[in-house]
C-alpha cells in the first residue's frame, strides 16, 4: 500500500483511537542528527595518523634511514611562511620577493599566518634548513598545522561521500586512502595551500548540489585566492548554474583574489606581476616532460607554466561542455540527485588532472589534485574504490623517484592517473543523470 491510501490508514487508526477514548498516539520524532565529531570521526582519524606518521617520520624516522641528524623535511613550505611572516608585518611589497619564491595567490601565506605568527611570538627562525640549521624548531609549530589544514580536503571528501550515501566502510577505506595520497602534498612537499584549496571547492560542489549558490561561489573565491589551479574545476560550475545566476557567482568568486592580489600588486606590481604570470620552474630540479621545448624560457635556467596552465583551463572548458550536455536536465534542480553529484566530481577530477598533462615541469604533487577528487568518485561500489586506491598510492608514491626521463616519468605518471580515472568512474557509458 502507498501514496495517499498508505498515509490514510493511519490517520484513521489514530481517529478511532480516540473515538474510543483512547489517547491520541504521539507524532514519530524525526532521529537526531549525529554529532559533528561522529560524523567527520573517519577524516578525524585519518588526520590524526597522517600527523603522527608525518611528524616521527620527518624528525626521527625519516633522519634515522638515511642516516643523517637533520630533519627530513619540505623544502617548499619554508618560502610561504616568509611570506606569511611578511604578510603579519604588512610587509606587502615582500610577498612575492625573495627568499618568499612565491608563484601562487596570496591566499597560501594568509593561511599560514596563525603558524608564522606563532613562531614570531616564540621567537622562532624560519631560515631554511641547511647545514646551519639541521632540525629547526619551527616545524615542531608549522609541521602539526600545516597537516591539520590540509586536512581540510579529508573533511571534504568524508562529506561528500555522506552526501553520496557511501556506507560507512567505504568511507572509512576512503579516508585511509585519502589520508595516504594526501602525505605526497603536504607532508613530502609541504603545499597545504593545494590541499586547502581542492578541499573548498569540493565543499563548494556540495553547496552547489544543495541548492545554495551564493555560498558555493565564497567557498570557490576562497579556494581560487589560495592556489588558483580550482579554476580548472570552476567552468564544471559554471555549466551547472542557471544563466540568471552566472553572474552574480562570477563576482562573489572574484573577489577574494581581486582584493588579496590587488593589494599585493598596489605595494609590488613588478614582483607580483612577474611571478602570477610566469609562474616559473626549474627542469633541472623538477621533471622534464615533452612540452619543456614549447615553454618560454626565463632566467637562471627556468621556465614558464604560466602559458601551459592556460592551455589546461581550455581544456577544462571542453570537459565542462560535455559535462554540461549530459547534466543538463539538473541545472534547474533545487538538490542534485546522487548520480549527478557523482557524475560532476568524476569530471571535476578529469579537469584537475588535466593540469599534469600539459606542465612543461612536473613535480610530484601535481599529481594529488585529481587523485583526490578521483577517489571520492570511486566510492559508488568496492572494486572500483579499492583498484582507484591501490593505483593512486602506487602513483604517490613512485612518482618520488628521481628518473627524469621526459617521456618515462611524465608517461608512467599519466598513466597511472588515467588508470585511476577509469577505476572511479566511466559516466559516458550510461545514460546521463536525471534531476533529484
Amino acid at each position: 500500500m502507498s501514496g495517499p491510501e498508505a498515509s490514510a490508514a493511519p490517520r484513521g487508526l489514530e481517529r478511532g483511537a480516540e473515538a474510543a477514548g483512547g489517547t491520541p498516539a504521539p507524532a514519530t520524532a524525526l532521529p537526531a542528527p549525529a554529532p559533528w565529531l561522529v560524523r567527520r570521526l573517519f577524516p578525524l582519524l585519518a588526520t590524526v595518523g597522517l600527523l603522527l606518521i608525518g611528524m616521527i617520520g620527518t624528525t626521527l624516522v625519516g633522519p634515522h634511514l638515511i642516516g643523517k641528524t637533520a630533519y627530513s623535511l619540505p623544502n617548499d613550505l619554508w618560502g610561504t611562511l616568509v611570506a606569511a611572516q611578511r604578510l603579519l608585518h604588512l610587509d606587502l611589497g615582500g610577498l612575492y620577493t625573495q627568499p618568499t619564491g612565491l608563484v601562487t595567490f596570496p591566499g597560501a601565506a594568509v593561511i599560514l599566518a596563525p603558524a608564522a605568527a606563532v613562531a614570531d611570538a616564540a621567537g622562532l627562525s624560519l631560515q631554511h634548513p641547511g647545514p646551519h640549521n639541521l632540525q629547526p624548531a619551527v616545524w615542531l609549530v608549522a609541521g602539526p598545522y600545516m597537516i591539520v589544514i590540509s586536512a581540510v580536503a579529508l573533511l571534504a571528501a568524508d562529506a561528500l561521500a555522506e552526501r553520496l550515501r557511501v556506507s560507512r566502510p567505504k568511507r572509512a577505506f576512503l579516508a585511509v586512502a585519502s589520508g595516504t595520497a594526501l602525505w605526497n602534498v603536504s607532508v613530502q612537499w609541504g603545499h597545504p595551500e593545494d590541499a586547502v584549496a581542492v578541499g573548498l571547492v569540493l565543499f563548494a560542489m556540495l553547496a552547489l548540489s544543495d541548492g545554495r549558490p551564493a555560498r558555493a561561489a565564497w567557498l570557490t573565491g576562497a579556494a581560487i585566492a589560495v592556489q588558483p589551479l580550482v579554476l580548472l574545476a570552476l567552468p564544471l560550475m559554471l555549466v551547472m548554474l542557471e544563466p540568471k545566476r552566472l553572474a552574480g557567482f562570477l563576482a562573489r568568486s572574484a573577489v577574494p583574489s581581486v582584493v588579496l592580489l590587488g593589494a599585493a600588486a598596489g605595494a609590488n606590481w613588478n614582483a607580483t606581476y612577474d611571478a602570477v604570470t610566469r609562474q616559473p620552474n626549474w627542469p633541472a630540479v623538477d621533471h622534464p616532460t615533452p612540452w619543456l621545448s614549447l615553454a618560454p624560457h626565463l632566467a637562471d635556467g627556468a621556465v614558464a607554466g604560466g602559458p601551459a596552465r592556460a592551455l589546461a583551463i581550455l581544456a577544462a572548458c571542453g570537459c565542462a561542455l560535455i559535462a554540461g550536455h549530459r547534466l543538463r536536465a539538473s541545472r534547474h534542480a533545487g538538490r542534485w540527485s546522487q548520480a549527478t553529484l557523482s557524475e560532476l566530481l568524476w569530471w571535476t577530477a578529469v579537469a584537475l588532472a588535466l593540469r599534469s598533462v600539459f606542465e612543461p615541469v612536473m613535480v610530484a604533487y601535481y599529481l594529488w589534485p585529481g587523485l583526490a577528487v578521483a577517489l571520492i568518485a570511486a566510492t559508488r561500489n568496492w572494486p572500483r574504490l579499492i583498484a582507484a586506491s591501490a593505483v593512486a598510492t602506487a602513483v604517490s608514491f613512485g612518482s618520488q623517484s628521481s628518473w627524469r626521463s621526459p617521456w618515462g616519468w611524465w608517461g608512467f605518471m599519466l598513466l597511472g592517473l588515467a588508470l585511476t580515472l577509469f577505476f572511479a568512474c566511466a559516466p559516458l557509458r550510461g545514460p546521463a543523470p536525471q534531476a533529484a
